[in-house]
């Protein structure tokens, strides 16, 4: 028997590159409503399994697309795209108005298929997949590839563990492979949670991250590099290392307070609390009426007939 492979979907990440990648006018229900995020996300999970043939698939969900635990952090998480304030919550997101309808459809459609459709309250996708790595490395379970357009997700990368992501900045039809030797060639660290460090030194303005001030990309990698983890660099500035230069102490110890909770805000969850869920690749739908339900209702029936002969095979 073939060694199985498991297949993380980064959803949100694919469904707005979907809804901003297939025009509305040629995405539209038999009623006007746009679903152009609905068959792009269809017609790139087809792609996907086609290309990649794993036995299990996952659409990892933002139950919580800006966890309060990452905002007790960092007040300023994600601040940028709070579309309104909602008591007991972290805000709403700010999501296209012909957007915000098709991310319902979109579970529907998988549910009928029979994909597994999971998040956890109180956590982002991200720590949907972090968790299901971290379980899957410590099984010594199938090779992991995770489909993200989010460079966050570079810290899972572990050749060892196979573990890889598969990026999306080229599009589906052109995923970079993103490995250790991807990292140390753009980016010059030697891990992934290498990575993680370097990137909270770094800062990230999409994620509302400040990052060190005076501190890009290039210099945050060399200090990585020199001192081994975000740890050494702390140590190295508090014992004044002449390693660091003057200016990289001063600019670290005006960041001290950022840089003692940015590891929270950036490194993904390991332990997210999952309900049990069949990741098992459907060879047939689910629900079949409810599907051609579906596909009636959205005129979706052709993106949905590609993915399910694909799934059949």
């Amino acid at each position: 028997m073939s060694e199985g492979r498991l297949l993380l979907l980064d959803t949100a990440s694919l469904y707005f590159r979907a809804y901003f990648g297939v025009p509305e006018s040629v995405g539209r229900a038999p009623d006007g409503s746009p679903v152009n995020a609905v068959r792009g996300l269809l017609d790139m999970v087809a792609r996907l399994v086609g290309d990649h043939r794993p036995t299990r698939l996952v659409a990892c969900w933002d139950d919580d697309w800006r966890p309060a635990f990452r905002v007790a952090a960092i007040p300023g998480y994600k601040a940028h795209r709070v579309a309104a304030e909602v008591p007991g919550t972290t805000g709403v997101e700010e999501v296209p108005d012909t957007l915000s309808p098709q991310v319902p459809v979109i579970a529907s459609v998988l549910e009928a298929l029979g994909i597994a459709r999971v998040g956890a309250p109180g956590f982002e996708a991200d720590d949907v997949i972090g968790t299901l790595v971290a379980r899957e490395v410590a099984a010594h379970g199938d090779p992991v590839d995770v489909v993200t357009g989010d460079r966050d997700l570079f810290q899972l990368v572990d050749d060892e563990a196979r573990v890889r992501v598969l990026y999306t900045v080229r599009g589906i039809k052109d995923l970079e492979v993103v490995d250790l030797a991807r990292l140390r060639e753009r980016y010059q660290v030697t891990s992934g949670p290498a990575y993680a460090d370097m990137a909270a030194l770094r800062g990230d303005p999409s994620d509302g991250l400040p990052g060190v001030p005076g501190i890009g990309e290039k210099t945050a990698a060399a200090l990585i590099g020199r001192y081994g983890t975000l740890d050494g660099v702390l140590a190295a500035r508090d014992a004044g290392d002449p390693g660091l230069t003057p200016t990289q102490r001063r600019r670290l110890t005006e960041a001290a307070d950022y840089l003692a909770v940015a590891p929270t805000v950036v490194r993904v969850a390991a332990d997210a609390p999952l309900a049990p869920f069949d990741d098992r690749l459907p060879v047939t739908p689910a629900d079949p009426d409810a599907l051609v339900a579906l596909a009636e209702r959205w005129g979706i029936a052709s993106s949905i007939r590609r993915l399910v002969d694909v799934l059949a095979r």
